[in-house]
């Protein structure tokens, strides 16, 4: 599949609903007491085609035009994607951010965006009204739910059409082209590894976002995708594949049940599995303890922060022989960047992983230059000023259509996270890695999150890697302690969980001392239970932990959290 330069990349679920009218395109599930497997609806091509019409027009008629930028703010259902394709055919620019960072947070990079039009639930337009002074510019509120004490629309009042039965849907009036250069969407960064930064993605980087997902994953039309991240959803229904949504909560993704994914699994056939480390190792924990199996699934992609190489090999204790188990890299400014099957993982850099290399996240996906860049907390204004390539790890950068050229705001990270170079824009990843022989990237940690010794510097996935091989651990998070260059490093632990953390580190402290690359670290906190981020509830909270660290080794007891135990 190629996406015509030009072309309404977004109008694909438009041709499956001429194609498969009455396949399902939507399979959410509904409340169900607790304890108890949940019921499910389905919402069919047709209608997602025809609803999204019938938004696209009230929208315009509503004064929603052209370039408007849009907050949504929708709990994942078919709401959400009738009315991101909706405001896409509207001509209006979405914005995106996950509401788990914190109302704080939220409100300043919304108010950055300054946006014209608001559609959200009911709660969020509390916070719309409650500090509207950041949203004074917002022309058109638009309530998913029930409108309480605030003016404006309601999605339920604009309709949703009358397609059912095989019947062919409305298309819009008058589809114009799109300008690939033009901004489609605008799409927050979590921020838990740095400030949040609104990403701009234009028609280009999404259409090349869908070839690439298309080619990555294999996926037809017809097939069934059970996702956890609304970005994958947009792509998968685009490709005319039906999406699974099972129970979750966007901002406690990891709380996801896993007897609920598998009951999704196989209530519908699922046979693409995208979801977070987080989701996916809880998954194989209870189909172990259940001796659970899920037959219909082919392909399996996980992505959002390093996956266990045991989760990635023990899926296929629960899956069929040929199945493809891919661990992804990527960003909200890229998806995907690169990607490593399981078998190919097993085959040698797992091991690799366990001495100290990092962690294997494959080859870059067709049409994404990488190159590495010394490792700087400056700006490089242009490649030229780049200098030539570390002989160690060093950032990850890359180019390529689908890697989004610069942020709407703020206008600092512009500077510091991209790099021009003649008609191209580098991005800089804020990782830091290394490429084999072979072309395979390997994650060695992000850079914000380095431990500068002095005479050298330790990164926190090499480290982690070697030490997470050592019985009794679940995993670990090396920090910093004090101000570079001359660190401390940290190694915090959590333990599994009928660990005698005495003997734990005493294996800590003598593996270490084995390799050259972790002899340094010689300070062991236990931990109750690692911060992780909100997006995927898998990238370790490092800079928390290190506050944490600190806090411990002063004697002082860390707020919220008990005294771990610590060997030195």
């Amino acid at each position: 599949m190629s996406t015509p330069v030009g072309t309404r990349w977004f109008d694909g679920v438009d041709d499956h609903a001429r194609r498969r009218p009455d396949a399902p395109a939507i399979s959410y599930a509904g409340a169900s007491p607790k304890g108890a497997l949940p019921e499910y609806t389905d919402i069919s091509f047709a209608e997602l085609s025809q609803w999204s019409d019938v938004l696209a027009r009230r929208f315009a008629e509503s004064g929603i035009g052209r370039g408007d930028r849009t907050i949504v703010l929708i709990n994942p259902g078919p709401e959400l994607y009738a009315v991101l394709f909706g405001l896409f055919k509207a001509g209006a620019i979405p914005v995106v951010i996950d509401p788990g960072m914190g109302v704080r947070a939220m409100l300043r990079c919304l108010a950055a965006v300054n946006p014209q039009a608001f559609v959200g639930i009911p709660e969020a337009h509390v916070l719309r009204v409650l500090f509207r002074r950041s949203f004074r510019r917002v022309r058109v509120p638009v309530t998913v739910g029930r409108r309480w004490f605030w003016g404006g629309h309601t999605l339920a009042a604009f309709g949703r059409g009358g397609a059912a039965g095989g019947e062919h849907p409305v298309t819009a009036d008058d589809p114009q082209p799109v300008d690939v250069a033009a901004p489609a969407m605008i799409a927050f960064t979590t921020g838990s590894t740095g400030p949040a930064k609104a990403v701009e993605l234009t028609h280009g980087n999404l259409a090349s976002m869908l070839d690439r997902t298309q080619a990555l994953t294999g996926t037809t039309a017809g097939q069934t995708a059970l996702v956890t991240l609304p970005v994958f959803g947009v792509l998968y229904l685009l490709l005319g594949t039906g999406i699974v949504l099972p129970p979750l909560i966007p901002s406690r993704v990891g709380s996801t049940d896993p007897a609920h994914v598998a009951d999704a699994v196989t209530r519908f056939g699922v046979e693409t599995l995208f979801a977070s480390p987080a989701v996916l190792a809880p998954l194989l924990a209870y189909c172990r303890e259940r001796a659970v199996r899920l037959p219909t699934i082919r392909a399996v992609f996980s992505g959002g922060a390093p996956v266990p190489n045991a989760v990635i090999v023990g899926l296929r204790e629960i899956l069929p022989g040929d199945v493809e188990i891919h661990a992804g890299y990527g960003a909200t400014e890229s998806i995907p960047m690169s990607s490593i099957e399981s078998r190919e993982l097993a085959a040698g850099p797992a091991q690799r992983a366990g001495e100290g290399a990092g962690t294997c996240i494959g080859r870059p996906v067709d049409g994404i230059d990488v190159r590495l860049l010394a490792i700087t907390d400056d700006p490089v204004r242009s490649w030229a000023d780049a200098g030539e390539p570390p002989d160690g790890p060093g950032e990850i950068v890359v180019s390529g259509p689908n890697v989004s050229s610069r942020y709407h705001w703020p206008d600092e990270a512009n500077l510091l996270g991209k790099i021009p170079d003649g008609d191209r824009v580098w991005h800089r990843t804020g990782d830091v890695g290394w490429i084999d022989d072979e072309g395979r990237i390997w994650f060695c940690g992000r850079k914000s999150q380095r431990v500068e010794l002095g005479d050298h510097t330790l990164h926190t996935v090499q480290v982690e890697q070697v030490f997470n091989t050592v019985s009794g651990v679940a995993r670990t998070a090396l920090v910093g302690v004090g101000s570079r260059p001359r660190q401390r490093p940290v190694l915090c632990v959590e333990l599994v969980s009928d660990a005698d953390a005495g003997d734990v580190l005493a294996r800590l402290r003598a593996h270490g001392a084995d390799n050259e690359l972790t002899g340094a670290v010689d300070t062991f906190l236990v931990h109750p239970g690692f911060p992780v981020d909100i997006r995927h509830n898998a990238k370790i909270g490092r800079e928390q932990l290190s506050v944490w660290a600190g806090k411990r080794l002063d004697g002082r007891r860390p707020a919220g959290g008990r005294l771990g135990r610590w060997h030195r």
